[in-house]
């Protein structure tokens, strides 16, 4: 099983999603962003890194996550991300419908683009559909797994951009189960942390 360090912000939302049991299970340390400047990464395969994290403490531990990925480590990456702090980026904001689903014409807008990909032998579509803040335009040569229907990329997975692989979603699951809605949120965590620890990225 993959040793995984999930960050952690301090408030109060990713503080009881990472500390759920049947999720910390998988997380071998959870790192307190304002200490992961001094935090050692060297027994760990994974870094995972929730929504809503302070973007300007991110950013300055910049160095740190690219020394990670030169030396072929994971890095998962939740929610909108609107500073530049990974390679390939390229985030296009857009406005969020959260109330989509009670309108029974209407479309989510996310298609599955590779679904004999393993992470979904985890989760369904329906698992990973709540919401959308905007999506990723990412570099040519990644495997895009769930887009919306104009090609913007919701669920990437990026083995080219540096010697490591990066998963980037614009989903925020911490934030929906941590605040305790959003049914479609814990499925989705109930899928892919177990994915994430021993799956095939």
């Amino acid at each position: 099983m993959r040793k995984i360090a999930a960050l952690y912000s301090g408030n109060s939302q990713h503080y009881r999603c990472l500390n759920e049991p049947k999720y910390r299970r998988y997380l071998d340390e959870i790192i307190y962003l304002p200490d992961f400047a001094k935090q050692s990464l060297d027994e760990f395969d994974v870094l995972f890194f929730p929504s809503q994290l302070h973007q300007g403490l991110v950013v300055q531990s910049k160095a740190k996550i690219d020394a990670f990925l030169e030396r072929g480590g994971t890095i998962v990456i939740h929610g909108p991300q609107p500073t530049s702090w990974f390679a390939g980026q390229k985030w296009e904001h857009r406005p969020t419908n959260f109330w989509w689903w009670l309108d029974k014409e209407q479309s989510s807008g996310l298609v599955l683009t590779q679904p004999e990909h393993d992470l979904f032998t985890y989760i369904t579509l329906e698992d990973a559909t709540w919401h959308q803040h905007g999506v990723y335009y990412p570099p040519d040569g990644v495997d895009v797994l769930i887009a919306t229907e104009d090609h913007g990329a919701i669920l990437y997975v990026d083995k080219v951009s540096t010697p490591g692989t990066l998963i980037v979603t614009t989903l925020d699951p911490e934030h929906h189960f941590g605040s305790y809605f959003m049914p479609a949120t814990e499925r989705y965590l109930d899928g892919f942390l177990p994915w994430l620890a021993e799956g095939k990225l």
